[in-house]
């Protein structure tokens, strides 16, 4: 509160010496009087400073009048240029719509000559029931993207499906041929080398044991075959013929070797007994000896042919896929041939059709 008295007493005390010295002021200068210049009229005499002699003489005046002749001329020129754009602009207008019209008309007398040569008392019954012919272009155009769809969609794929598993499977089929077709010739090579090796086998023994170089009466190589090496029996009849034969007759030639066998007396029949008991190991060793030349040919044969098979199989199955493969990749190229003439042909009738909505628009105008 004590602020607020002090703010109001000091803007009191400046009002005070304002209006006092205000007073003072007028005290002072109440005598003084204010001049008030009065504006001169202007004679009749000055006019002729502003006639046309005085204009056309003063160079300042020539200036000014040049300068505005100069911008006005420019200002002219250039508005004359663009009216004569415009009026070229307006003129080819003109002739684009004449053009049209002119083309309007024309194309309207065609058509009221043509319409007019139509018969006009014409029946339900008279029209056809198709009245779209198509050309050759939206035949071949269809044809060839029924084609292209066929072929690459459904043929293509089918026939390289087809032919794929049925040449695999005749390829598993060739294989299993194959691999039967070299067993079978394997056990029958072994066969015959299984006989051979017992016959050599069989003609070892009897030279080793009974000490014998013929048979009745023969090389052992020429009686003893891949029958008589499987018949212990015959063998036994046959050494102990041939012991009769070579021992007890004075007019053959004796085997000393062999006959020495049978000359031990402490034991009754001795010989016949040393014969069925060595003929049993003999033919044993032969058969044995067959059975693994048999076994070791039949086997490497049979790999040998298996192999020789398979890589035919392998040549024949390759020859069919390239087939295979040549066959599908002709089918895509006649695809790919049939849809660039779809293209073509599309892209033409496209243009076409552009025509004539362009020929149908400017007729509605």
């Amino acid at each position: 509160m004590k602020i607020n008295y002090t703010n109001i007493f000091l803007f009191s005390l400046s009002l005070n010496i304002w209006s006092l010295s205000s007073d003072i002021y007028n005290q002072r200068n109440h005598i003084l009087t204010l001049h008030n210049p009065t504006i001169a009229s202007r004679l009749l005499c000055e006019c002729k400073l502003y006639a046309p002699s005085n204009y056309d003489n003063d160079p300042e005046m020539k200036a000014v009048m040049q300068n505005f002749d100069r911008q006005t001329s420019q200002r002219f020129e250039e508005y004359n240029e663009s009216m004569i754009k415009n009026r070229q602009k307006c003129k080819e207008q003109c002739e684009k719509d004449i053009q049209q019209i002119i083309l309007k008309d024309k194309i309207e007398k065609e058509l009221t000559v043509k319409l007019s040569t139509l018969q006009t008392d014409i029946s339900t019954n008279d029209i056809p029931t198709c009245v779209c012919e198509k050309s050759v272009a939206d035949k071949v155009e269809k044809t060839c993207l029924k084609c292209g769809v066929l072929l690459g969609g459904g043929i293509a794929p089918g026939w390289s499906l087809v032919s794929g598993i049925v040449y695999t499977g005749w390829k598993a089929a060739a294989l299993a041929a194959a691999k039967k077709a070299a067993i079978a010739e394997g056990l029958a090579v072994g066969k015959i080398a299984g006989d051979d090796a017992g016959v050599k086998a069989l003609i070892y023994g009897l030279s080793d044991k009974f000490l014998l170089e013929t048979l009745q009466g023969k090389l052992l190589n020429d009686i003893i075959t891949t029958e008589v090496f499987r018949n212990p029996t015959f063998l036994s009849a046959a050494i102990k013929a041939e012991q009769t034969r070579l021992c007890w007759n004075p007019e053959i030639e004796t085997n000393k070797l062999f006959c020495s066998l049978g000359e031990d007396k402490t034991e009754p029949n001795w010989f016949v007994k040393y014969v069925e008991t060595n003929l049993e190991k003999v033919v044993g060793d032969a058969t044995k000896a067959a059975e693994q030349a048999a076994e070791s040919t039949t086997e490497s044969v049979t790999e040998a042919a298996i192999e020789t098979n398979s890589g035919a199989v392998e040549v024949i199955y390759m020859g069919y896929h390239n087939v295979i493969i040549a066959s599908v990749v002709a089918i895509l190229v006649i695809v790919l041939v049939m849809v660039i003439i779809y293209l073509i042909l599309r892209y033409r009738r496209k243009k076409k059709m552009k025509k004539k909505l362009h020929y149908i628009k400017l007729l509605k105008e």
